[in-house]
């Protein structure tokens, strides 16, 4: 019943999203022909996207309004930072227990001018690094009040590996690192 009513209502641009989409994720016990050969150039939209409403950000896996996205990267249980190509800080989440403190005063601050004297050799390297293409991930852990902390510096590049920026992510591990066994959904 659900497969011949299927055909009646879903159009060929859908049933070629829906056989991409499945070719995306891979199949249970058994791979079918038509997976296995190449499908349409990568990047070429099955259909037109549908135009985006204002005050809408559209993704290539969905959309979301920009209260939704700032609320849901200020819910994240990290701290980001978002430096451009230019060294300039240009957004930081606002999560309820903020690692390290900021103020909207560093908006288009350069990032060296943030960081403690001592630690600004560190950053200028990972910086010219991800400029370079030399390294696309920074890693650092800190106690701070008896608090184990995870500072990660990501590389942000376009589709083309173009450097963008840089993206800070800063996270408060004491608790993952006390996690033992497993506790299940189901």
């Amino acid at each position: 019943i659900l497969f011949p009513t299927a055909l009646k209502v879903i159009s060929e641009n859908e049933w070629r999203e829906i056989r991409e989409q499945c070719d995306e994720l891979g199949y249970c016990c058994f791979t079918p022909e038509h997976a296995k050969e190449v499908a349409e150039p990568v990047g070429k939209p099955a259909s037109e996207p549908p135009p985006v409403e204002k005050g809408k950000i559209l993704f290539e896996t969905g959309e979301l309004s920009t209260e939704e996205l700032e609320t849901v990267l200020n819910t994240l249980p990290v701290d980001i930072t978002f430096v451009d190509k230019e060294d300039g800080v240009r957004y930081f989440s606002q999560s309820k227990e903020r690692i390290f403190p900021r103020t909207k005063a560093v908006i288009g601050r350069k990032v060296q001018q943030c960081h403690p004297q001592k630690s600004l050799h560190v950053v200028e390297q990972i910086l010219n690094d991800f400029k370079k293409n030399k390294g696309d991930v920074a890693e650092f852990w800190i106690n701070l009040k008896g608090r184990l902390i995870y500072i990660r510096y990501f590389a942000v590049r376009d589709q083309k590996k173009e450097y963008l920026g840089c993206l800070e992510v800063t996270q408060d591990i004491t608790d993952i690192k006390k996690i033992e066994g497993e506790k299940r959904l189901l």
